[in-house]
């Protein structure tokens, strides 16, 4: 009997000092629960005040979210695009002969991978096939299209393509060269302005999203006062009298994140029809992109995050401020 009752002391505490930090997270995971769930539900009961915070939100969020889209789809055109373009060369002369030893001499180049001759009459009925105005054009007196060099550099350096560029514009008899890929060249300038107007916009925006979400806790914070006053005289902590707060702030979060979406997507079907139409003018294979289930994912969970930290910074100003007398 006395080796029994010696035996069991030293087993006993054991499992009980094993489960003790599985109860602690359990009871701190209980909380944090019963918190959201609580925070979630109060906000529901106040619907009309709730979507009037999160709809502000959630256009404040939809315009950088919107731009960045649009962006996203510039960036994509510019990347399905022949990035080595070609270079055509409008001619003044109409010499047979004399373009042909052109072509030949640019071909001999080593910067050239390829050059061709289009005639007037090759251009005249390529264009009456793909404008359909044949029956306007055959009543003209002369060919109004000059002949055309197009000329394919041999490499996709930007540097070397301009400077076969620029000795193409000292041939003789050229009337005017245009380089292909000028405009993808503006477009990719104008694309990294926008993306650095956008950094700005998301970061005036989103600080705007945590002043709103601050400024709504904090007037929570101030008609619950009475009842965060005895819970500290009952013994609650800052973190317990704060967690309800936070987790208000995610779902306004949230919900601004969700409206945005909303939008996003109003706008997208309003004006993604005329947009794809004038991208595929482009390039014919462009397909216009949207968020999809990641991405969208993402902002409410990036939305929420503001939420939280508009709060946070709300509860550490004022409610430390409010100790029982």
């Amino acid at each position: 009997m006395a080796a029994q009752r010696d035996h069991r002391p030293r087993t006993e505490p054991r499992p009980a000092t094993a489960a003790q930090p599985l109860g602690m997270f359990a009871a701190a995971l209980a909380q944090h629960q019963g918190a959201a769930v609580d925070s979630l539900h109060k906000l529901l009961i106040d619907r009309v005040s709730t979507l009037l915070t999160c709809t502000v939100m959630g256009i404040a969020l939809a315009l950088p979210l919107a731009l960045w889209l649009l962006l996203q789809n510039l960036t994509l055109l510019g990347t399905g695009v022949d990035r080595t373009g070609s270079i055509s060369l409008f001619m003044q002369q109409d010499n047979p002969a004399a373009l042909h030893n052109l072509v030949a001499q640019l071909k001999a180049r080593d910067d050239v991978a390829e050059a061709t001759l289009i005639t007037p009459e090759q251009a005249l009925q390529e264009f009456e096939q793909k404008s359909g105005f044949g029956e306007a054009l055959a009543g003209l007196d002369e060919n109004p299209l000059p002949p055309v060099i197009t000329v394919e550099p041999a490499s996709d350096d930007g540097a070397e393509v301009t400077a076969l560029y620029e000795y193409l514009q000292t041939l003789p008899g050229l009337d005017v060269a245009q380089l292909d890929l000028q405009w993808l060249q503006r477009l990719q300038a104008a694309v990294q302005l926008a993306s650095q107007l956008a950094l700005w916009l998301t970061a005036l925006l989103g600080l705007g999203v945590v002043l709103v979400i601050g400024n709504t806790i904090r007037l929570a914070i101030a008609n619950r006062s009475a009842e965060i006053v005895v819970i500290k005289l009952v013994g609650g902590t800052d973190a317990y009298v704060a967690r309800p707060f936070l987790y208000t702030g995610f779902w306004y979060g949230v919900g601004g994140g969700l409206i945005a979406l909303v939008l996003v997507e109003i706008s997208l079907w309003t004006f993604g029809s005329p947009l794809t139409r004038l991208l595929t003018s482009y390039d014919p294979a462009f397909q216009l992109g949207g968020l999809g289930l990641q991405g969208g994912f993402l902002v409410v969970v990036a939305s929420g995050a503001l939420g939280w930290l508009g709060s946070a910074i709300s509860v550490i100003r004022h409610l430390r401020a409010i100790e029982p007398r």
